[in-house]
């Protein structure tokens, strides 16, 4: 077997994913928006893991993450991780604001330098980078391509996956090939930007170009240099969250006021359209970005009329057409080429070809200050979750799951009393100075501005009916006085 220097796969989880609203939102964007019974980010963390299978020396995932994901990208690693029972703990890299994939890869390259310790350097550690809101149906293919590419990439050259295309898209951005370099690659010729429909025509008819996948290969030291050379800004910054980042819990938090400096730019403009050691590998794995509805139904399994659906969906005399349901029975009589997606407190419809417009609605939900830009009606947190089932003058109503083993803060409210009631699970409460086991039918109450806290100690999950009744109920009132999650 051909040994290779250790390889550091790098799970990039940025984006706020608006172009699948409103199942997708910048609190719970699309690589942690569950489908199935799994989510991108956990398939992508799959293929790292598997690829120890495939010959590589695979090393711990590095994921850098958006800080307001932290606990998100937490759970699902571990879930993802569950049958991973040798090796460390992947790294958590928090960033405390979004600023592209450049930052986002030097972080990750500065910390695989310092692998395995911080006082010894790994110049030769390889970063396999992979967004984490991407879908490939066949890893094989794309194992086969990283085993191809790994001696090339080795020998210090920067290089990107290239799909092989099948139709004329507009929405990715083109690679054409040059002259033939290691074991079926290329040299990159020239980036081409997304281009227009007729353009994108005559790329696909002339056979020499690729999507570009925002799939990347290449060593922490080579593109660090890189970096040093046409992005030091970037790289300046990223030294100075990296070096004074500071360990909080699973996660290793970049200090934020140099991060914040730092430029947001994409490795692509960075480095990757200005560097002369840059190649291209082929793939044909059947990859999409899944940046539209559209092409969310193509990666879906069709009817014998071209429909999908998922959820409590009846479909009658529809064609071509997508409908996802979360909460509710969603019905369709006689559609074609449409999508209609069903959410606890928002639909969207609209023909598939115009898809892509929803990020038209987004901005005008954003500029109404509409809440259902972002928000989802269940909100995740590190215990757990909770969604509003029912909000009215001086009273709401909550569904709050508590996850075994975990708590909520030790807090109190100065605007809001609220009543609990078990309805799945036991629950550990402490009130003022008296802490009492609750079990499924019984219930609770704590007065305004009194000291509580909400505890699971079992095995499965804790489900709790809260009614809430005050002048102000807004989620800014409260008071944290302990919290194991350092919040």
């Amino acid at each position: 077997m051909v040994q290779f220097p250790p390889v550091y796969p790098v799970i990039l989880c940025g984006g706020d994913g608006t172009r699948l609203w409103p199942a997708s939102r910048k609190a719970l964007p699309k690589q942690f928006m569950p489908y199935g019974k799994t989510t991108l980010f956990k398939e992508t963390l799959k293929r790292s893991f598997a690829l120890k299978a495939a010959g590589m020396d695979m090393r711990e995932p590095i994921v850098v993450c958006n800080n307001d994901h932290r606990f998100i990208a937490a759970a699902q690693l571990q879930e993802a991780r569950a049958n991973e029972r040798e090796g460390p703990c992947p790294a958590l890299l928090l960033e405390p604001c979004g600023r592209n994939t450049a930052p986002a890869i030097a972080l990750a390259a500065l910390h695989a330098l310092r692998r395995p310790s911080p006082q010894t350097e790994q110049p030769d550690a390889l970063l396999l980078v992979m967004p984490s809101d991407h879908n490939i149906a066949d890893s094989t293919p794309f194992f086969d391509a990283v085993k191809k590419a790994a001696r090339t990439v080795a020998a210090g050259s920067l290089t990107t996956f290239g799909i092989q295309p099948d139709s004329p898209e507009t929405g990715y951005g083109y690679i054409r090939r040059g002259q033939p370099v290691g074991e079926g690659m290329f040299t990159v010729a020239s980036f081409v930007e997304k281009p227009e429909r007729e353009r994108a025509k005559t790329l696909l008819a002339s056979g020499e170009y690729y999507w570009n996948s925002g799939i990347f290969f290449f060593s922490a030291a080579a593109i660090l240099q890189a970096l040093s050379q046409y992005a030091p800004e970037v790289l300046a910054a990223c030294k100075a969250a990296y070096e004074n980042a500071a360990r909080d819990l699973d996660f290793l938090r970049m200090e934020g006021e140099a991060f914040t400096a730092c430029p947001s730019i994409s490795i692509d403009y960075a480095v990757m359209e200005k560097a002369e050691n840059v190649s291209v590998i082929p793939l044909a794995a059947g990859w999409s970005d899944l940046g539209s509805w559209q092409s969310f139904h193509a990666m879906q399994e069709h009817d014998n009329y071209g429909n999908s659906s998922t959820g409590d969906t009846l479909l009658e005399g529809c064609s071509n057409s997508m409908v996802l349901s979360q909460s509710r029975l969603v019905t369709a009589i006689g559609l074609e080429n449409m999508v209609v997606i069903e959410t606890p407190d928002a639909v969207m419809v609209a023909r598939q070809d115009r898809s892509q417009e929803v990020k038209k609605i987004v901005e005008a939900l954003k500029k109404n200050n509409r809440p259902e830009a972002e928000m989802h009606s269940r909100v995740y947190r590190p215990w757990g979750s909770y969604e509003s089932l029912i909000i009215g003058d001086r009273f709401q109503v909550k569904r709050i799951v508590v996850s075994p083993g975990q708590g909520l803060s030790l807090q109190r409210h100065y605007h809001r009393a609220e009543h609990w009631v078990v309805v799945r699970g036991t629950a550990l409460v402490l009130v003022g100075d008296n802490e009492v086991l609750l079990t499924e039918d019984e219930s609770t109450y704590i007065p305004v501005g009194s000291t509580h806290r909400l505890k699971n100690p079992g095995k499965v999950p804790l489900e709790i009916i809260e009614i809430q009744t005050g002048s102000y109920l807004g989620e800014d009132d409260i008071v944290r006085l302990e919290d194991q999650y350092g919040r």
